[in-house]
């Protein structure tokens, strides 16, 4: 009876774990996500803090595992960066100027170049952002940058080079959160 028990519990345990590497925050991250034909694996996943708030659970996800911000920022592969929101302090407005000010911090204070794709980016943030949402941005190459909320397409911004600062937001020298930035290279 007692092995019976301990199967039982064993399966339960491996079934519920399965596709998932991480929980933080109360949100369990997938292992991993499709972006285009390839299948992405979790690099590291973190909570963004500002000020004692915790705004969300981010996620870096990779072809393969590294540490070197700068050769994933540069890279010209298939990436993605997930980011589910666990604050109901977090507006619209609120992720329309964090994101702009993570823009300031990629671009050394040059965001002219990329004004253009920065407001069709920043466009995904107009709807109201509420516990739960999630946001998927998927670098494929050739395809650029699309940007999904809760699984529905908002817009795809081409190019390599807006994709090396929209990730430099959370990978740059002066990232949006430190401590987000460390855990997403799986320090």
């Amino acid at each position: 009876m007692f092995k019976k028990l301990l199967l039982l519990c064993s399966t339960i345990l491996i079934i519920t774990s399965v596709g998932y590497a991480k929980e933080i925050g109360g949100i369990n991250m997938p292992d991993s996500l499709a972006a285009g034909n390839e299948t992405l694996i979790l690099n590291g996943a973190g909570i963004r803090t500002k000020f004692f708030i915790k705004a969300y659970v981010g996620g870096l996800y990779l072809k393969q595992k590294s540490g070197d911000a700068g050769a994933i920022m540069n890279a010209d592969e298939p990436m993605a960066i997930r980011l589910h929101m666990i604050s109901k302090l977090i507006t619209s407005e609120k992720m329309k100027n964090a994101t702009m000010e993570g823009f300031e911090n990629s671009t050394n204070g040059n965001m002219a170049p990329y004004k253009d794709k920065i407001d069709t980016f920043i466009s995904v943030f107009k709807d109201n952002i509420k516990i739960g949402d999630v946001y998927d941005i998927i670098y494929i190459p050739a395809e650029g940058t699309k940007v999904y909320k809760n699984k529905e397409l908002k817009n795809t911004t081409k190019g390599l080079d807006f994709k090396k600062v929209l990730f430099g937001i959370w990978l740059c020298n002066k990232p949006a959160d430190k401590g987000l930035k460390d855990l997403m290279l799986g320090k």
